[in-house]
């Protein structure tokens, strides 16, 4: 059974919850002879990646998806040996080949009868882009690069010296959080739509329709309150929606309420209490079959795990901190606690400029060690 991400996705462009003016534009950008590359921007579950799979769909017709190409930025940055793989994904015959994925012009490029892998959606736009007889299609492929703004500088110069030298069939898409880590170079190749946040009575519409097209009956005011915690992401309003209904608790307001406490905020309380206590760094050894292997604890322990498991970025720790911070879970002093809240202020700035967001709260959590220590909260707990 497929998620309702996927079977939800918006098959046209008139779907999408955007303002009209920029679903016409995204549109009309889809329909011109000669697309430009884009750089789509905004926060997340606003609609960057549906916007682009449907602009693809409509320039690249029914075989978009043999020739479109996605990097996703984001995890690539967490990798070992990340400039070698982005190097393998825009090179596929090696760094030293004169090939690259964006100056292929292979014969299916141009043919959107050519290739056995069909889409059975249809055209966005409503109507299928047409070519004059004999002409080749402007457009042979698609390079998708997500999340973007996790590149760092030196792939983007890479990205900028390939889009100058050997793009001329290819087009790049690039999704952002934030634009301001583009480099200007890329920035100035790319014609730039922002999509602003959806409206919480948008995607509390969306999510009743969502509802009666799968038959259920949520108690009144549940999807509002959906709607409400989603802040904007039409994506999470969408992934809870759908988790209440799986485990048939959408018949209590409350449910919701234990969901939000349930996933993380436990753990972040306790990352924030190991730091107080000067615990960023707690190096243990723990038996592993027959070998003993060190293991980080401590605050950035509980951190790494609860990111992984529970898929949080480093913006939504810093929301669930401030959360646990500001309802007096800690009982911390008010001194304590205003000297904490600007700590975790600096923070969320930091991290709207770096693309390292866990050394951003590895750099928190130490400054809430040297508060604990000066403030010897580590000896009164």
């Amino acid at each position: 059974m497929s998620s309702w991400l996927a079977e939800k996705a918006p098959l046209l462009f008139e779907d999408l919850l955007l303002p009209e003016p920029i679903r016409n534009n995204i549109q009309h950008t889809s329909l011109q002879a000669n697309p430009p590359h884009l750089l789509l921007s905004g926060p997340p579950g606003v609609g960057k990646t549906a916007a682009w799979r449907l602009m693809a769909r409509q320039v690249l017709g029914s075989t978009w998806e043999a020739r479109t190409h996605i990097l996703q930025a984001r995890d690539l940055a967490r990798t070992s040996g990340a400039m070698a793989k982005f190097e393998e994904f825009l090179r596929p015959e090696g760094s030293g080949s004169e090939d690259t994925l964006a100056g292929r012009t292979s014969l299916d490029a141009f043919d959107h009868n050519f290739s056995s892998s069909t889409a059975n959606t249809p055209p966005p736009a409503g109507k299928e882009c047409i070519h004059p007889p004999g002409e080749r299609a402007p457009v042979s492929r698609l390079i998708v690069i997500e999340d973007a703004d996790y590149l760092g500088t030196i792939r983007q110069s890479y990205l900028r010296r390939m889009m100058e030298v050997s793009s001329g069939s290819a087009r790049f898409i690039f999704t952002a959080h934030t634009p301001s880590r583009i480099i200007e170079a890329l920035r100035s190749r790319t014609q730039h739509i922002r999509l602003p946040k959806i409206p919480r009575s948008e995607i509390e519409s969306r999510l009743l329709e969502i509802v009666k097209e799968e038959k259920l009956s949520p108690v009144r005011g549940i999807i509002g309150d959906i709607s409400h915690v989603s802040s904007g992401n039409l994506r999470k309003a969408i992934f809870i929606t759908e988790l209440l209904a799986l485990r048939e608790l959408l018949g209590d307001r409350k449910n919701l309420q234990n969901l939000l406490a349930a996933t993380s905020l436990h753990e972040i309380q306790h990352i924030l209490e190991e730091a107080l206590r000067n615990r960023v760094h707690d190096w243990r050894w723990e038996k592993e079959g027959n070998k003993n292997k060190r293991v980080l604890k401590g605050a950035m322990g509980v951190l790494d795990q609860v990111m992984a498991e529970n898929s949080l970025e480093p913006e939504d720790i810093v929301v669930n901190f401030h959360h646990v911070l500001t309802e007096g879970r800690l009982h911390l002093g008010e001194e304590v606690l205003a000297e904490i809240l600007l700590s975790l202020s600096a923070c969320d700035v930091a991290l709207h400029r770096s693309m390292q967001g866990r050394i951003e709260l590895e750099r928190f959590l130490f400054e809430v060690a040297e508060i604990g220590q000066r403030m010897e909260i580590a000896k009164a707990s």
